[in-house]
């Protein structure tokens, strides 16, 4: 296990101009993920007050620190608008997942470093679709997508030292432990995260071979 870092993706090689603005570009195009669920699209600002009543579920948002802190309509609101600015620069992306009720069945949250080719999946499914291998099917077609259509190279993950879900998945689906980092909260707080790394060959030699 490597000495805790400060900063993630651990492993980072830096791309030509024209590779980082070919990311940037598939980003900002970007308008839903391949998903076994029955739609997925980008969210927008409109989506905030029924997006809050899917994370007002603390099965589903309370293993995630990504998510805004307190969790108000008005902060899942300026979540979705600064997914929208970052998508406009090509760093990231919010994808919202439709059952065909039209209730939310889960989300993707995708931060990217361009100048890395490298970037991080977060999310979570509805409690009702959990322990059922929908989170590892969605997985991994989030992360197919992220090499195949966003031109990545590299995927890191990171999740807390007692997410025993998420660490059994990424394990078990080819991501190599790479030592721990300090994941930083909207609202200034801090944890201890665990960090995973595998990278596009690897990630086809496993799923594609």
């Amino acid at each position: 296990m490597r000495a805790i870092q400060t900063e993630i993706p651990f492993s980072r090689n830096k791309v030509t101009g024209g590779k980082e603005e070919a990311i940037r570009s598939a980003v900002r195009a970007a308008h839903s993920l391949p998903t076994e669920n029955a739609t997925s699209r980008i969210a927008v600002r409109g989506d905030a007050s029924l997006f809050h009543s899917f994370l007002s579920d603390p099965d589903v948002s309370a293993p995630i620190y990504t998510l805004p802190r307190p969790l108000t309509v008005e902060a899942v609101e300026q979540f979705i608008v600064k997914h929208t600015k970052e998508q406009a620069k090509g760093e990231g992306l919010l994808f919202l997942n439709f059952n065909a009720d039209g209730e939310i069945g889960g989300y993707q949250d995708i931060c990217i470093w361009p100048q890395w080719a490298a970037g991080e999946l977060g999310g979570a499914v509805h409690p009702n679709r959990q322990g059922k291998g929908k989170g590892i099917e969605g997985a991994k077609l989030g992360f197919d997508w992220m090499f195949s259509g966003l031109g990545l190279d590299l995927i890191c993950e990171t999740a807390s030292l007692d997410n025993h879900r998420t660490a059994r998945l990424l394990d078990g689906i080819g991501f190599k432990r790479m030592g721990e980092t300090v994941s930083h909260r909207s609202d200034g707080t801090t944890r201890a995260s665990l960090v995973w790394e595998i990278s596009k060959e690897e990630w086809s030699a496993t799923h594609h071979n």
